[in-house]
């Protein structure tokens, strides 16, 4: 007996039980062949050794370690043995679970607020001497599972919606408009994390410190800013996307045309992390929603109708018309976007309050508008802090109180160079603030958490609260607005792309005298962005109003007009003004704005889905024009369904033809999933649908 007791542990094999940690970690569906962890979870190994474990004679420690230099003293290394469970701000710990003659499992502790990526994993061993043996690696990412986690979201189909599904829908089109655009996330896709991981190791605070930055990955709020500026190119570095808002798209992708961040994410990684031409807001987004789910924090994409964007931080959006009501707005400066798209992100903010105010839905915004402390990106910005107008609150809260919450003042511009104050908006910004519903592909409306109701005297007092945090004031001069004429434009029937736009606008005399107006009618197309691209339509009268009169006037704005520009904008807006012929101070205007409906594309599934199993999608498309349409291919895709992209070319669908085709694929993983299609040619922008497809596990 007393031989035995002198040996030497001696492990010759670890097992690190992937396929069951992953499982237990909610990380299966990224991989089963490595392991990846949430943290303050625990997970066990295996160790086979020739001999027993003595728990009090052997010497057996981990070691876990993550970045360059890692240390103790920055939370990147942790050497640690059999000792009671970790917790906030602790080392990592272990326990014996489970001893045999021959092997022993050990139960491992991370603490939930450990720094996320990647580790390498390594033991010691012996009793008069101590050797290191690397045992491999493991991915540590954060917990909405976890109680002590700053991620940690209580609500089971939250977490289900907000971290673990990859498909999505974003909201695109205007106030009039809304449409749903289905997005494949693909945040398990495989090598995504890779490509996650990657993109915070390039990171500009990485690159000029790594340490430091390696050490502060243990923060969602840190982590979340270093990949809004990520997402984007904008600061020199080896961001993803390459932002662009003209027509120029030859030599990338239009922004329109994309469908899916997996594609995107593998070709930044597999070009050396060269941006990706091109991206737009709603593109920006999802990726960034894409990057934040693989790395555990719970998020989802939102979408702002009427979004102001306020480049001097004074909560006021200046529009400005020439004479004929036309804009004249320029690149960078304020302005109205018909949609914006952004991110939302959980997580506690222990940096600005104690309190826990803060906590819970911060926002994120990945696009390029404005900087950050020197750095384009955005957020987090607590939506409690945007809803009661504390400006003061860090990061960003201005400017996404602007986006949601700014008055428009609109100005006339005169020949002369002089201006006239023709009104002021208080209400029109940040309108049916969208998100997708928990556990259904219905739309959510959440403008109710970013502002009061819109005209009440708390909205006003949180816009006044705002302007005196940020100590700034609108010393323009306000112009009585005058209601003697009211104007209004209206659809006379549903807008179609393929189809002419068929509006009325209707003028009427409030007052018991007749008035002699000049009323002219414009049509401009343009970018989401609210900047104007072209002038479509023109046209002016000399209008007499009879006493208390109604005069109404009929606008055609035909396809052929509007078809070749709507494949780069977004948008139409219809303006009228009209001036007193006594009194050209006078000034009356209506607007609207209209978003052809595209055709209808049907996508359906009609046999039961079975993992690895054949099964058949249908994809039917009717030309509405009498016109052949060229250059028509349709684009099929989702996560768990399609391993790739499958594209099927038809280079012509003559007028008023119908289109069937279909396509064969075999899903790979269970659950409910969302294939996708895009249809794309030559007279139209991209056609998004999709349909739900439920995979059931085969049994053979």
């Amino acid at each position: 007996m007393s031989g035995r007791s002198n040996y030497e542990l001696n492990v010759h094999k670890v097992q690190l039980h992937c396929t069951a940690n992953n499982k237990e970690h909610h990380t299966d569906d990224i991989a089963v062949n490595r392991l990846i962890v949430r943290r303050g979870q625990p997970f066990q190994l295996t160790f086979h050794a020739e001999q027993p474990f003595r728990p009090r004679q052997d010497f057996f420690q981990l070691i876990v370690q993550t970045g360059p230099n890692a240390s103790e003293a920055k939370g990147t290394r942790s050497t640690f043995g059999l000792q009671a469970r970790c917790g906030l701000g602790k080392s990592w710990s272990m326990e014996l679970s489970n001893s045999t003659d021959t092997s022993f499992t050990m139960t491992i502790y991370s603490p939930p607020d450990a720094c996320i990526g990647l580790y390498k994993l390594s033991m010691l061993t012996g009793t008069t001497s101590t050797t290191e043996t690397s045992i491999g690696t493991l991915t540590v990412l954060f917990n909405p599972w976890c109680k002590d986690d700053s991620v940690y979201l209580p609500k089971k189909e939250e977490r289900q919606e907000y971290v673990m599904n990859e498909q999505g829908l974003l909201y695109r089109g205007n106030c009039d408009f809304i449409e749903a655009m289905t997005w494949d996330f693909g945040q398990f896709e495989d090598d995504i994390i890779d490509v996650c991981l990657k993109l915070l190791d390039v990171n500009q605070h990485c690159l000029r410190n790594a340490i430091e930055d390696f050490s502060a990955r243990c923060s969602p709020i840190y982590v979340g800013r270093v990949v809004s500026a990520m997402i984007n190119k904008d600061d020199a570095d080896d961001g993803v996307l390459w932002g662009r808002w003209d027509d120029s798209y030859s030599d990338g992708v239009n922004p329109v045309f994309w469908s899916s961040s997996v594609d995107i994410l593998r070709h930044w990684f597999k070009n050396e992390c060269r941006p990706v031409k091109y991206g737009q807001c709603w593109v920006f987004a999802a990726v960034m929603c894409t990057v934040l789910r693989c790395l555990g924090i719970p998020c989802r994409v939102v979408t702002n109708f009427e979004s102001a964007h306020d480049t001097n931080s004074n909560l006021l959006i200046d529009e400005y018309r020439d004479v004929y009501g036309l804009l004249t707005k320029e690149d960078g400066k304020d302005s109205i976007w018909n949609f914006h798209v952004w991110v939302e992100a959980w997580m506690k903010r222990p940096d600005i309050s104690d309190s826990g105010f803060y906590d819970g839905w911060q926002v994120l915004d990945p696009t390029p508008q404005e900087m950050s402390e020197g750095v384009f990106c955005c957020g987090p910005a607590p939506v409690k802090a945007i809803l009661e107008g504390h400006t003061n609150v860090k990061y960003d809260v201005p400017f996404v109180f602007a986006e949601v919450n700014a008055d428009i003042v609109k100005w006339m511009l005169r020949p002369d160079g002089s201006k006239t104050k023709i009104s002021t908006d208080t209400w029109s910004v940040g309108q049916f603030i969208s998100t997708k519903a928990v556990g259904s592909d219905m739309r959510l409306d959440i403008t109710n958490q970013y502002k009061y109701l819109e005209g009440s005297r708390a909205e006003r007092d949180r816009f006044n609260r705002a302007v005196r945090n940020l100590s700034v004031s609108d010393d323009s001069e306000d112009v009585p607005a005058s209601h003697d004429v009211l104007m209004t434009i209206q659809e006379v029937e549903k807008p179609v792309s393929g189809s002419d736009i068929k509006l009325s606008l209707t003028v009427c005399n409030k007052r018991s005298t007749p008035q002699t107006l000049s009323l002219q009618i414009n049509a401009q197309t343009m970018r989401y962005t609210g900047i104007p691209t072209g002038h479509i339509y023109k046209e002016q009268n000399e209008v007499r109003l009879q006493p208390n009169g109604e005069l109404f006037f009929l606008i055609n704005i035909p396809f052929e007009i509007y078809g070749p520009k709507m494949l780069f904008n977004n948008s139409i807006k219809v303006s009228a003004i009209a001036k007193n012929e006594y009194d050209s101070k006078v000034i009356y205007m209506a607007e609207k704005n209209i978003v052809p409906q595209s055709p209808t594309l049907t996508l359906t599934v009609d046999e039961t889905a079975v993992q690895l199993t054949e099964i058949m999608a249908k994809v039917v498309f009717e030309n509405p024009l009498p016109e052949t349409l060229k250059n028509c291919s349709i684009t099929l895709m989702g996560s768990g369904l399609l391993q790739q992209p499958e594209i099927i070319r038809a280079a012509l669908i003559g007028p008023r033809e119908r289109m069937q085709i279909s396509v064969r694929f075999r899903p790979y993983r269970t659950g409910l999933r969302k294939l996708v299609a895009d249809f794309q040619c030559s007279a139209f922008t991209k056609i998004n649908t999709s349909c739900n497809v439920d995979v059931i596990p085969s049994f053979i």
